[in-house]
């Protein structure tokens, strides 16, 4: 069996380093298990909470599987405010949480969040998946449920507050929480001093690196560590608004061309005083930067390995030793822990003063924890704090951060007004509105913008008598001030957040709450005590959550792929895919087909295209040329080197390297070769003295690189391993004794071309030239398109031939996004197309009824199902696409591209998709399996390789046929779809058509006397003459072919002289059909087939047709009965006289253009109609099965006759417009025939048409009765002559829309016929 294979993660690759250094400080001692119970060994003292039902409900009684005292933990009061506290005595890593209800009663709680801090302030909640996780809990009093966590955490204190309980009781608890001891070394930085640590040598060459360190801080910016060299190598890993930068240089080369520089920018919020972990590891230019247990990884700029140090690398800030501080960079402010260089314990080394520390003014090893006491407010929070009353001025300040660009963060009502401070559109704004003796003083200012980017930002007011004044972030020099008429007098009473019910005189209307957190609250001068807001001595607050900034960042990790921008509200975030080339909530979803081969399967025409190989990969669309042809697709990439680039002064000591720079990547390049059937590249070598390979012996002077930037030594026309040109392969150089032309070394111009074949060494990016420096001595290269035919993951397939049959590939990667595609083909009405499981987790595609795909999965969160309903079935044998995707944000299934369903994923819960089995495709254990073909299977951007598995699985076979089923529409005009394996062309033969579709008109210019003469009968190819302008075929027919009771004619036409005969066939007897312009230009249809004394004749129109203009006739005849239409008109039907014979007897010779034939012809006819001859065009000739235009045209007989498509049908009725049109694509539409020749612009059209309808109406009752008596009088005439019968007969012309587009003409072919020969 083979073994399988690996599907790549969804994001970037890995980089597997391969480091020596000891880490066990960093990863926390990851080698024991970290699983001891932390609570049940601490006293009752360590248990707090925030109240207490009755003393035999104290916290202290709240251990897992106790049952002192009341059997656990409740509150006074069951509400969202309670809370239970344990202080496990020191700084503890926690790893899991068990709890329980009070022991036999009817106390529980059901859902709970958790916090944690080192100090008991400041608390942090547990984040889980991008959100405030919130535990499930217990459902009765005695079953304990555990939570494993899925990012362990370390703090001394932990704070569990429960969100629901039991609606048979109250809030009752018991826990257990799991971990084990953490010790590290702290440092406390205060923006001063900087630990250096010295190299043991002067200057430091390293390869590898591994850096890694703990930090917290309050502050949004500052340096953590820098180190630079001489020669302009440096790493700097800094705090900037708040985000992780690490800027890295390995060196620039001399010339500046390639620049080193690397920046990297990761985290946010990083100034929330709670301890962060990073990572930064680095082999080469290859880079792992992990902060939080996120990692980045990346490849460093420029083009060398090493960083070069010298002297020193600090922590803490720059060296006082180095480059000043420049640009307003800070020091780091806070603390760090654990910090380890190459295997050096940086905070050991300081406490044992074996490192530089004379910069700190009071170096201290416990962290110096921050003052402050934030408030998180949500959007129905309310918080009221209390001022100073009858004061003559406001004074207020605070910080505040926030993602939403409006909310009230402050209001107060005044003595005699109101007072607002709001967040609008990013801005702070102020409104103050002081009523006095019926007279209304009202002042609104503004300032700062952008405030909702999640940083902190301060806001200062001051209003006083006739005297505002608004300050944001403590610039002074850009605050807002007014001198408006005001008197102020405070009322007292402030409040933040939501407005409180009690709050009267509201003047606002359309802000929102608040939702965010502030800090550092100053009411009239006066700090907020909000330790006693807590305790409830002082002001009120409802839902508000106090010592705690809960802030997310959920553009941080950014899910917004392919380069897709994230932003965010308080509650959610979305993706901006525009100009991405991706589609989908998270722009995951590439908007263009992966080949030129899936665009051909839509319907499109040879053009330029945006393709995508990889989907949803990490490749980007980008252009190419598609180029259509009968049986096969290319695709064609250009590259900039120019035709006959000129190459001097070069010699093997110093060879000219020419660059080919293509149109894509090398990596895109890669994709499309890799999948490709076939590639090929022109490249030829013109030589003047010029040696090429130096053949047969000698030491090569050329050569070219390939793929990989591997030189190849074989030229155009050879292959790998032959140090031979194209000559040397056929054995006809110029001098025998090489094996290139250019190797003879001639002072001739020679040339050696031809195609580079290999498709694994394609592309050509280099080409180096190494003997050009001589005296003479020229060279000229030219390097031509890659071009690549066929895409083998399209059409990679397999076939399920039993319902217990499958193929089962490595586990699918898909844990935050997940898109699936496929076609599939079948007759069963139901049967699993894929199946991957995890313990809980499962994704699923199935067709569940003749009619229904469904897409189920589970994340955790519990089964989800997506379901399409087809309104046809689908189990009728011909190709579905199936596409499936989910993210973070929704699911979405899609059939057909036609039906769809999505559904949203919920706001809170499980994001991760964890699988563990193998992938099965196919059927899965005891599901119901599929019978038919799955083709072009793509996971992430990956396409599976069925065919090859299927090779050894019993039950599969490789490859599907009856692609013509569903592609076989595409076939116009007639043609044959012909199955390949790897999909289906269109035969054009038996057409008068050509293309891929078989929608190109074949037509060809008459000059005066030419003609093309199509022998039906052996003999009279024999026969035929010399006209030295006659293309002269022949076709025999088998006797029953030969006496005809029936034919199909049809063509199209244009020309501006008459008479002419535009289509004559005759016969071994006196039998004829004809098709002629009269005299006066009028279209006339001649058919002899006995029985009558003249031939019956078919005026078909009276006016002059000869004008220049493109017409088209499509004739048929079923016994006596002729249809015939005329351009775009309804069809006419005639009747040949009851007298006429039906057969038309020994068809010999069909003749375009002139008649030059002996036998029985109607002279009359070549009298008047044969001289000189049609000039014109002809387009799309075809006669019952038989195209002889086009057969004549692609002969290689010489003449005049002149292949065009001015005879073209014109395009009389307006084309799909782009919005209806479905195969459109920035106007490189599918191929309309007719589109060279135009109708006359509509504003001619409509005038002709006003002037012709005035005349009418002038002379319409003038002449009424002369008209009805011509036409009476007209219609007898043609009936005496002709003897022609009433009745109408059948009509064998569609539609004039529909024969005037190109669709399925009416002139259908004869399947019963043989090919004919040229």
């Amino acid at each position: 069996m083979l073994s399988p294979p690996s599907l790549p993660p969804l994001h970037l690759s890995f980089y597997f380093l391969s480091l020596s250094f000891p880490l066990s400080l960093v990863l926390f001692h990851c080698t024991e298990k970290c699983d001891e119970a932390l609570a049940s060994p601490l006293p009752h003292t360590a248990f707090t909470s925030s109240s207490v039902f009755s003393n035999g409900y104290a916290p202290g009684y709240a251990k897992l599987n106790r049952r002192g005292g009341a059997g656990g933990w409740s509150p006074l009061d069951s509400d969202h405010y309670q809370w239970l506290q344990v202080d496990l005595g020191s700084r503890k890593q926690v790893s899991a949480i068990a709890t329980q209800g009070r022991y036999s009663s009817s106390d529980w709680t059901t859902r709970y969040r958790l916090l944690y801090s080192d100090t008991g302030r400041n608390w942090k909640p547990y984040h889980q998946d991008g959100n405030i996780w919130a535990f499930s809990g217990n459902s009765n009093s005695e079953s304990a449920v555990r939570h494993e966590l899925q990012q362990e955490i370390v703090g001394r204190f932990l704070r569990l507050v429960p969100l629901d309980w039991s609606e048979e009781g109250r809030i009752g608890l018991r826990l257990e929480v799991y971990g084990c001891s953490y010790w590290a070394d702290v440092i406390n930085f205060d923006g001063q001093g900087v630990i250096s640590y010295r190299f043991k040598v002067k200057k430091m060459k390293i390869i590898k690196d591994v850096i890694a360190l703990k930090f917290k801080t309050s502050e949004s910016e500052g340096i953590i560590l820098h180190g630079e060299g001489q020669q302009g190598d440096y790493i700097t890993l800094e705090l900037r608004k708040a985000k992780l930068l690490l800027q890295i240089n390995l060196g620039s080369n001399q010339y500046g061309s390639i620049l080193g520089h690397t920046s990297v920018t990761t985290g946010s919020l990083l100034d929330d005083h709670h301890w962060h972990s990073v990572v930064i590891e680095r082999y080469r230019r290859n880079v792992n930067f992990t902060l939080d247990r996120h990692t980045q990884h990346f490849r460093t700029n420029g083009e060398f390995d090493h960083l070069d140090l010298d002297y020193e690398l600090s922590f803490g800030g720059m060296p006082y030793s180095g480059k000043p501080v420049g640009g307003g960079r800070k020091n780091f402010k806070g603390c760090m822990e654990s910090i380890n260089y190459n295997g050096d314990n940086i905070t050991d080394l300081a406490r044992r003063k074996k490192l530089d520390t004379s910069s700190f003014r009071n170096l201290s090893f416990t962290c110096v924890e921050t003052h402050t006491f934030p408030v998180f407010f949500n959007a129905t929070s309310f918080l009221q704090l209390p001022g100073r009353a009858n004061h003559n001025t406001v004074s207020v300040g605070f910080q505040f951060r926030t993602w939403n660009p409006d909310g009230l963060l402050l209001f107060s009502n005044l003595d005699d007004g109101t007072l607002e401070i709001s967040l609008e559109e990013g801005k702070v704004a102020v409104h103050i509105n002081v009523t006095r003796m019926t007279k209304n003083n009202r002042i609104d200012i503004s300032s700062g913008s952008g405030l909702n980017d999640g940083q902190w930002h301060a806001v200062r007011l001051v209003a006083k008598a006739n005297f505002a004044m608004l300050t944001i972030d403590g610039d002074e020099a850009s605050a807002v001030r007014t001198t408006s008429p005001l008197t102020i007098t405070t009322g007292g009473t402030y409040h933040l957040g939501e407005p409180h019910t009690h709050v009267a005189n509201l003047s606002y209307s359309f802000h929102r709450s608040f939702q965010g957190c502030m800090q550092a609250i100053l009411l009239d001068d006066q700090p907020a005590d909000l330790h006693a807001v807590e305790k409830g001595i002082v002001g009120a607050f409802e839902n508000v959550s106090l010592d705690m900034c809960a802030i997310i960042d959920r553009c941080m990790p950014n899910h917004c792929e392919h380069g897709g921008r994230c932003k965010q509200t308080w509650d959610s975030f979305s993706c901006t895919c525009d100009g991405t080339g991706y589609t989908g909530a998270t722009c995951h979803t590439s908007i263009y087909e992966p080949s030129c081969e899936a665009y051909k399967h839509l319907g499109r025409s040879s053009d330029t295209y945006w393709i995508d190989p990889d989907g949803s990969g990490p490749l980007g669309p980008f252009k190419v040329n598609c180029n259509m042809t009968e049986d096969k697709v290319w695709t064609t990439v250009m590259n900039n080197l120019p035709v006959q680039t000129a190459v001097t002064g070069s010699s093997r000591e110093r060879r000219t390297v020419l660059q080919v720079n293509y149109s894509a990547s090398m990596d895109q390049v890669t994709a499309i070769t890799t999948s490709a059937e076939h590639c090929e590249q022109h490249i030829s070598y013109s030589c003047h003295m010029s040696r090429l390979l130096n053949t047969p012996e000698g030491t090569i002077y050329t050569w070219w690189v390939g793929r990989g930037s591997e030189k190849h030594f074989y030229w155009g026309g050879s292959g790998p391993g032959i140090q031979k040109c194209a000559c040397g392969i056929d054995r006809n150089c110029t001098d025998p004794k090489y094996d290139c032309n250019c190797d003879a070394d001639h002072k001739q111009w020679r040339e050696d071309s031809g195609l580079l074949v290999y498709k694994d060494h394609l592309p050509v990016s280099q080409v180096a030239v190494g003997d050009t420096n001589r005296p003479g001595s020229e060279a000229k290269l030219t390097v031509g398109p890659l071009r690549c035919q066929g895409d083998n993951n399209y059409w990679n397939a397999a076939s399920f031939t039993t319902p217990s049959s499958y193929l089962h590939f490595a586990t699918f990667q898909g844990e935050t996004s997940a898109d699936i595609s496929f076609y599939f083909k079948t007759s069963a009405p139901y049967g699993v197309f894929l199946e991957n499981l995890g313990n809980t987790d499962f994704i699923r595609l199935e067709l569940k009824s003749p009619t229904v795909v469904s897409f189920s999965f589970d994340v955790g969160n519990g089964p989800v199902e997506l379901a399409v309903h087809s309104a046809t079935p689908l189990n009728d044998d011909q190709w579905h696409r199936v596409m499936a995707e989910r993210n973070v944000k929704e699911a979405v299934l899609q059939l057909d591209l036609t039906y769809r369903a999505s559904r949203p994923a919920p706001a809170q819960g499980h994001t991760r998709l964890e699988l563990f089995s193998q992938l099965y495709v196919g059927a899965a254990g005891g599901q119901r399996g599929f019978l038919g073909c799955i083709r072009a299977l793509r996971m992430n951007g990956v396409t599976l390789d069925l065919e090859e598995r299927a090779k050894v699985t019993p039950g599969v076979k490789p490859g599907c046929q009856g692609h013509c089923t569903s592609y076989g529409m595409y076939c116009r005009n007639g043609g044959k779809c012909v199955e390949k394996y790897n999909g289906y062309s269109c035969d054009c033969t038996a057409t008068a058509y050509d293309g891929p579709f078989c929608t190109r008109d074949v037509g060809g210019f008459f000059e005066a006397g030419t003609l093309v003469k199509y022998n039906f009968l052996p003999e009279a190819a024999a026969a035929a003459g010399a006209n030295k302008d006659a293309r002269i075929l022949s076709h025999p027919l088998t006797p029953q072919e030969m006496n005809l009771t029936k034919e199909e004619v049809a063509f199209s036409f244009s020309t501006s002289n008459a008479p002419a005969i535009l289509m004559y066939v005759s016969s071994k007897t006196q039998d004829y059909l004809a098709v002629v312009l009269r005299q006066n230009g009028s279209l006339q249809v001649r058919y002899n087939l006995g029985g009558l004394k003249e031939p019956f004749s078919i005026d078909v129109d009276q006016r002059n047709l000869a004008n220049g203009q493109p017409h088209s006739i499509n004739m048929t005849r079923v016994n006596r009965s002729i249809s015939i239409q005329l351009d775009h008109y309804p069809p006419v039907s005639y009747t040949l006289p009851d007298a006429s014979d039906t057969y038309f007897n020994l068809v010999k010779t069909l003749f375009l253009g002139k008649v030059y034939e002996t036998g029985d012809i109607d002279a009359v006819l070549i009298e008047r109609y044969n001289t000189p001859g049609f000039i014109g065009c002809l387009s799309r000739v075809q006669f019952n099965g038989v195209a002889p235009l086009k057969s004549a045209l692609r002969t290689a007989v010489q003449g005049k006759l002149v292949e065009s498509n001015c005879g073209a049908s014109p395009l009389t009725i307006p084309p799909m417009s782009a919005a209806t049109d479905p195969w459109r694509l920035d106007n490189t539409d599918a191929e309309f025939p007719f589109n060279e020749e135009r109708v006359i612009p509509d504003g001619v059209n409509r005038n002709s048409a006003i002037i012709g309808g005035i005349i009418a109406v002038v002379i319409f009752t003038i002449l009424c009765t002369l008209v009805f008596l011509i036409r009476y009088m007209f219609r007898h005439k043609g009936t005496y002559h002709t003897n022609e019968a009433k009745g109408s007969g059948e009509s064998g012309g569609e539609s004039a829309d529909t024969a005037i587009i190109g669709t399925d003409n009416p002139e259908t072919i004869d399947e019963s016929k043989k090919e004919w020969f040229i």
